[in-house]
């Protein structure tokens, strides 16, 4: 498994989020059974999928689904960490209203592309690995998923990287297989659609 920046895996989840997967873990109704703790690894990633699973099957507006999806961005990322990540040192010689103003438009673009790619009547599947990783660096854990559709190929892996702050899990970064970081340039870039803020 290759590590990948969040804005490349992020892009590249949502520009596969209809490719198949095969009758494969549980579906995200079932990966949020009560009985799991909200302050577990894990439930960054299923409050994420139980967004994206609840507006492919509402039939309602785009902003009536980016007010689903919104919320679950906030529960589940970081996005301070992976801006400030995704910048680079040029984050911090900008101030504070500037980086306000980039949060959020790096917030609202986030919004919109997994409101985009995860259309009603989708019909993507999601399942969340039981199975807990400790990362390799930083302190951090790894909860290994799969996302795709239901025709019998194969599904993609995605893999979330998530930290604990203040008791609560956020997800700073996401693992894909077999793929190259975009933060180390200039090849991989041609794996992912253009993300608005790469530099």
């Amino acid at each position: 498994m290759t590590r990948i920046s969040f804005r490349a895996a992020l892009a590249f989840s949502l520009g596969i989020a209809v490719l198949p997967v095969a009758g494969h873990g549980v579906s995200v109704p079932a990966a949020m059974a009560q009985s799991a703790a909200d302050n577990a690894p894990a439930a960054p990633v299923q409050i994420l999928y139980k967004a994206l699973d609840t507006v492919q099957k509402a039939h309602s507006s785009f902003a009536e689904r980016s007010q689903i999806v919104a919320p679950a961005i906030d529960q589940s990322y970081d996005l301070t960490a992976v801006l400030k990540a995704s910048v680079g040192l040029r984050y911090n010689a900008l101030n504070d209203d500037e980086k306000q103003k980039l949060l959020a438009a790096f917030r609202n673009y986030t919004v919109a592309r997994y409101v985009s790619s995860f259309k009603p009547g989708s019909d993507v599947q999601f399942s969340v690995s039981p199975t807990i990783a400790d990362a390799p660096a930083g302190g951090g854990k790894i909860v290994v998923t799969h996302v795709g559709g239901d025709d019998g190929s194969a599904p993609t892996e995605l893999s979330y990287i998530v930290h604990q702050e203040n008791g609560s899990w956020r997800i700073t970064d996401v693992l894909l297989s077999d793929a190259i970081s975009v933060r180390q340039p200039p090849s991989a870039r041609i794996l992912v659609p253009h993300w608005p803020l790469a530099v």
